[in-house]
């Protein structure tokens, strides 16, 4: 799941002001996951104290820098890829005649990559500008996927994405433009962008796009931290008349459960379903007409069958992709070494501050690699070939040229 903040308590720091969850001040919100949170030793929640005694409601987090005990260890142009992690969802969508479960289908695909998260409420790294992750799928029935993501602006900060499967008629575009602020016993992110989905099987479909819910780390200066995701994000298909607004519930302070969602869907101006669950959990849809419900993704059941993706070795990746670009910091986040992971980072970010000031000197300004604005759009440098055969063999040359695409390929890295 995408990340926010960290995955901490501060009541080590500062005591709580009074609990609902009973007098244990180290227990867990009820409706929550252990893995949900977790608790600061006392230097790391000093730290915190500090910097947020320096905060003022309502600021804009994108400047600040935050302590490495708070990151999870990886680039948010990998972390994009968790919603690629179950491509049974959608693959095959498009040879329903029904657009209606085409529609289900897309949001099927959507709905099962914000289970997907680290222990406790963390961050990935802030990708720096011109940053890229790269990886490749190779699925069970011979065929495969590319993933292409890029930073192509610092400030303010966009992350640009591209997956295609051509033998899988999938192709989906998108760009993320988290804006974070503080809020007082909570930071929101809201996370502008979208995702668009195409059925390459169905091009008269068009698009199907899908928004963002904000996220919110609750729990800051007193109970415990737990991540949310809150307010509606849209999804919706015009060529056929298909949308629905999900709303992502947050829990109230007396009552409500964690991770709760809701949805009506409608061709039109009619609704024909509901969507209902927990997104942690097992999320439904009903069907008015026939009364039937079915499940759209059971994340206990079926969580853990994510597919694998292969990543280029460290070695043979370039200075800035994302893996190689950060290991020293990765590494040392894996050690639980603190100073020397606040060294990797720094090391990172002063390189990217003093390229940044030679390009202004030299008035140059940086061209992304990967992806090209398009009538407001981030969009890749890739023509979609209408033959999957030509457009696999096209996206294995533009993204992996030196790689054979069936042979001598090293084990598929796990995500």
């Amino acid at each position: 799941m995408m990340g926010l903040f960290s995955g901490a308590s501060f009541n080590k720091v500062i005591k709580p002001r009074g609990s609902v969850e009973g007098d244990n001040p180290d227990k867990a919100p009820s409706d929550t996951e252990p893995d949900d949170t977790s608790i600061l030793d006392d230097n790391e929640g000093s730290i915190i104290t500090s910097l947020i005694s320096q905060l003022r409601v309502g600021m804009d987090l994108s400047r600040v820098t935050f302590p490495t005990f708070v990151l999870e260890p990886r680039s948010m142009l990998e972390r994009i890829t968790d919603f690629m992690s179950h491509p049974d969802l959608i693959f095959g969508a498009e040879g329903f005649d029904d657009p209606e479960e085409r529609f289900i289908r897309v949001l099927q695909y959507y709905l099962a990559g914000w289970h997907i998260k680290p222990k406790g409420v963390k961050k990935p790294y802030n990708p720096i500008l011109g940053e890229f992750f790269r990886c490749r799928y190779d699925y069970p029935n011979g065929t495969q996927g590319f993933y292409i993501a890029e930073q192509v602006s610092h400030h303010p900060p966009i992350s640009a994405f591209f997956y295609i499967s051509p033998a899988n008629s999938v192709s989906i575009i998108g760009e993320l433009r988290p804006k974070s602020k503080f809020l007082g016993n909570s930071v929101s992110t809201t996370m502008e962008g979208e995702n668009r989905v195409t059925l390459l099987g169905k091009p008269d479909d068009g698009e199907y796009v899908i928004t963002m819910p904000n996220m919110y780390a609750r729990g800051i200066l007193f109970g415990k931290m737990v991540l949310e995701l809150g307010d509606t994000c849209i999804a919706k298909n015009e060529k056929n008349g298909l949308s629905c607004d999900l709303e992502f519930k947050t829990k109230g302070f007396f009552s409500g459960t964690y991770n709760a969602l809701a949805g009506r869907v409608r061709r039109g101006s009619s609704d024909i379903g509901e969507v209902s669950g927990r997104w942690s959990h097992v999320m439904d849809f009903k069907n008015y007409k026939s009364g039937q419900k079915r499940i759209l993704f059971d994340a206990v059941k079926d969580g853990q069958k994510i597919s694998p993706k292969w990543v280029p070795p460290e070695d043979e990746q370039e200075e800035n992709e994302s893996q190689r670009l950060w290991r020293d910091l990765t590494t040392a986040i894996h050690q639980k070494d603190m100073e020397q992971a606040t060294a990797a980072k720094s090391a990172v970010e002063d390189a990217q501050r003093e390229q940044r000031r030679k390009m202004e000197e030299s008035g140059q300004k940086h061209v992304p690699r990967f992806f090209e604005l398009r009538g407001g759009r981030w969009m890749p440098k890739f023509e979609i070939s209408k033959s999957p055969e030509e457009a696999t063999w096209a996206a294995q040359e533009w993204l992996f040229p030196t790689t054979d695409l069936t042979t001598n390929s090293p084990p598929p890295q796990q995500s």
